[in-house]
């Protein structure tokens, strides 16, 4: 049974495209949840689709914006909780702030934070793509609080300290995060031409992989991120909610690809948010070391 309550995300929002909050809040709102939306930072489009002025809120006023979400105790109306991209360092501690206050009114709403500082495009090992001030800030204040985390595989040996050099065990760095649930996407896949994804709950590994598409598309890890959180709260024990979050996602990203797409098309794609037929496959992987 669904979770009573609203959604509150908080991340980019872009004028055009499928990321960030867009992408999260039309997700949320066609399984029927309530949105809350606090924008990180406001843009055009995608960095990754060209150059794009960035309009970020005052530290002060971002602050004063999620505090007014719950004023007059509606803090108790919150199910969950998501956070993603963060412009700056004082944005993570205002967020903390903000899962703290709603928690100590509502204890049992779902925080995911999918900790979005960098990724390893292009195959050189990547980097970071925020101030470390930033990343600092995601692992050492808001992981703490998250009940899930959804890392890439790069952000997961990054927040866990990997120094880099031999191929990471993403499942034993995941281990080390203290969020109780990690879900790292863009894993190795066992078998060709797939991708892996990686559920750790403390010692117990399932790795689920789907078809791994040559693109450039964005967006599909804030939709991943998203529905994780819609069908945790609808019920879903974590290994079903991430089969059949997984499954929407690459059946959209498949879709997308198809039609030649620069973001995901998700208003003529929406079917597959809702009952999506993508096999996704699951394998049992042992402890997490």
């Amino acid at each position: 049974m669904r979770s009573n309550g609203v959604v509150v995300v908080i991340s980019s929002h872009v004028a055009r495209g499928s990321v960030g909050n867009r992408a999260m809040v039309f997700a949320l709102e066609r399984l029927g949840f309530t949105v809350w939306a606090v924008p990180t930072v406001l843009l055009p489009h995608h960095p990754g689709l060209g150059a794009a002025e960035r309009i970020v809120p005052e530290s002060g006023a971002f602050e004063r914006l999620l505090q007014a979400l719950i004023q007059d105790e509606r803090a108790s109306s919150v199910a969950g909780i998501v956070s993603g991209y963060l412009a700056h360092e004082a944005q993570a501690r205002a967020v903390a702030a903000f899962v703290e206050a709603v928690k100590a009114q509502r204890p049992d709403t779902l925080y995911v934070c999918d900790p979005v500082i960098g990724d390893s495009a292009g195959g050189d090992g990547g980097g970071l793509y925020v101030d470390e001030d930033i990343a600092d800030s995601v692992r050492d204040r808001l992981l703490p609080l998250a009940d899930a985390a959804t890392p890439n595989a790069f952000e997961c040996a990054w927040l866990a300290g990997h120094a880099g050099g031999d191929a990471p065990d993403l499942a034993a760095l995941a281990g080390q995060l203290p969020s109780p649930i990690v879900l790292a996407t863009s894993a190795p896949g066992l078998m060709r031409g797939q991708i892996g994804n990686l559920l750790v709950r403390g010692n117990r590994v399932a790795l689920y992989e789907h078809l791994l598409l040559d693109t450039a598309i964005k967006g599909t890890g804030d939709v991943l991120t998203a529905l994780l959180l819609a069908r945790r709260l609808e019920g879903l024990p974590w290994p079903a909610a991430v089969e059949l979050a997984l499954s929407s996602v690459a059946e959209m990203l498949a879709a997308s690809v198809k039609a030649d797409a620069d973001s995901l098309l998700l208003a003529p794609l929406q079917a597959a948010l809702v009952d999506p037929r993508m096999r996704v496959s699951v394998r049992r992987m042992g402890s997490a070391g």
